[in-house]
């Protein structure tokens, strides 16, 4: 297999938008092909048809991108092994289905739901394997002519793989090591339906997995039962010599209590679990996405990386070709990951500093426009800068710095109870005949002018800037007051404080 080029699979079933779990997958098989000089394909599982739901694959094929997962081959991108949706591979699964049944090694079974309820009921914790199927309707307890004739007639089947019992079945795992199962515990699996012509997932996966020479699957812990089942497919199949390595992730914990992180979990306390916002096309319910809360692609990667896998360092902040270099298996952790949701806004409060002001200011420029406020480039980009460190998203921008762009039309009361004393309304009307006789507005002159009039006067320093900052933003918040009066400019500064004290006089 070491000579094998190596090639991985993400193969999601378009039954609705793609888990934040889901991500993460295809994010560690992307990080574990690139880092081999491998290859990342994108099948779809489509078998279930009863659980098809349209507009899921576009769904799946958009996050990914706009993750900067990158596919070499598969649905919307091409390759030399397809088709790679799987309802368009029926003719191919069939051949094998036929082979295991002429070897022996699977058989035709025709027992209804009602009958398979029946059973159930006789029989506590009743499983279909080596100790019930004698019992049953199946080509095993019938005549080939007896077979034959109900399929004729038109009685929908399955077809089941034939386990026998008491045999350790070894599943060697690149994170979770030697996996022993005893194959009595398994059931005889459906590989088949009649009634959609189509395989179940056991058998697809197989077939395509060979065909398309993966030669690692990398899939989530909720797979890990199922391995010893495919090991045998690839046995009976007469191919074990080009299985792949398996490697299954531990599961994405809920961020308090016990069990699998849910959309329940992320509706209950705030946070998404989908990449994008998703539509439900029968419901109509809408679910939030990370995309549409504001956060940015690379901060979303960078904190999914690190939920389950460790780069073997205290480094955190890790652009995607860093995690690329560092990702290895044998740093996943065996034990599930809390989704620690107050994390992700940390990521991307970094990732928001990283950015320069001219992205930053382009991405706020459609919240300004939804404010219906109108400025040149240049100055949104002065403002993000003053204020981007305060934000863990973008469209908080606007809550920390709407004062830039629209004057205060009240002052906050509590501020003004506070910080606008008897003498305020005096002491700023002379500060605006100072700012008045200011040529150069930038910050150190200003600064210089304003504070060498204050010493001269013998004003209270605090009780100045207070109220200056209360005129100019309409409470106490915002950055150096002298960035302020620059970003403002004389005119708007002078403007502001006219008005402060007209109304808080």
């Amino acid at each position: 297999m070491s000579q094998r080029k190596v090639r991985v699979r993400f193969a999601p079933s378009p039954t609705g938008a793609l888990h934040i779990g889901g991500v993460r997958t295809a994010l560690y098989n992307y990080l574990f092909a690139k880092q081999n000089g491998g290859d990342l394909i994108l099948r779809i599982e489509d078998t279930d048809s009863q659980r098809f739901v349209p507009g899921a694959e576009d769904y799946i094929i958009e996050a990914l991108t706009w993750l900067g997962i990158k596919f070499d081959e598969g649905v919307g991108f091409g390759g030399n092994y397809g088709p790679y949706r799987q309802s368009e591979r029926k003719e191919i699964y069939k051949q094998y289905v036929d082979q295991l049944i002429s070897n022996g090694l699977a058989y035709i079974a025709f027992d209804t739901p009602s009958e398979l309820e029946e059973k159930r009921n006789a029989i506590a914790n009743f499983q279909y394997d080596a100790s019930t199927r004698l019992q049953m309707r199946n080509s095993l307890t019938l005549s080939a002519e007896e077979t034959n004739t109900l399929i004729a007639a038109g009685n929908q089947y399955v077809v089941r793989i034939k386990i026998e019992p008491n045999e350790n079945i070894v599943v060697n795992d690149l994170i979770r090591g030697e996996v022993i199962i005893n194959s009595s515990v398994l059931d005889d699996k459906v590989l088949y339906k009649s009634a959609d012509q189509l395989p179940t997932y056991h058998m697809a996966n197989i077939v395509d997995d060979h065909l398309m020479e993966v030669t690692h699957v990398i899939r989530g812990e909720e797979w890990l039962p199922s391995a010893p089942l495919h090991v045998l497919l690839y046995r009976y199949l007469g191919w074990t010599d080009t299985m792949p390595a398996f490697a299954h992730l531990p599961l994405l914990l809920k961020p308090e209590g016990n069990g699998k992180l849910s959309k329940r979990d992320g509706d209950r306390l705030g946070f998404p679990v989908f990449p994008l916002e998703w539509k439900d096309p029968v419901s109509g319910d809408i679910s939030s996405g990370y995309r549409e809360s504001g956060y940015l692609p690379e901060a979303v990667v960078n904190f999914l990386a690190l939920l389950g896998w460790n780069p073997g360092n205290d480094q955190e902040i890790l652009t995607m070709d860093e995690l690329v270099k560092l990702f290895s298996l044998e740093h996943c952790s065996k034990s599930g990951a809390k989704f620690d949701y107050e994390k992700g806004k940390w990521f991307n409060h970094q990732y928001i500093q990283k950015k320069d002001n001219a992205t930053l200011a382009a991405l706020f420029q459609p919240v300004l426009a939804e404010k219906g406020i109108e400025v040149c480039s240049s100055y949104v980009e002065k403002v993000v800068s003053l204020m981007k460190e305060r934000v863990n998203f973008v469209k908080e921008l606007w809550d920390q710095s709407a004062f830039f762009f629209v004057a205060p039309l009240s002052y906050d009361e509590k501020t003004v109870k506070k910080r606008w004393k008897d003498n305020s309304s005096a002491q700023l009307t002379e500060l605006i005949e100072v700012l008045r006789t200011v040529d150069d507005f930038g910050v150190e002159n200003t600064e210089e002018i304003v504070k060498g009039w204050i010493e001269q006067n013998q004003y209270h320093l605090g009780n100045i800037m207070n109220a200056f900052r209360l005129a100019l933003v309409g409470e106490s918040k915002g950055p150096h007051i002298f960035n302020i009066t620059e970003a403002l400019g004389k005119e708007e500064t002078i403007a502001r404080l006219q008005r402060a004290i007209e109304i808080l006089k």
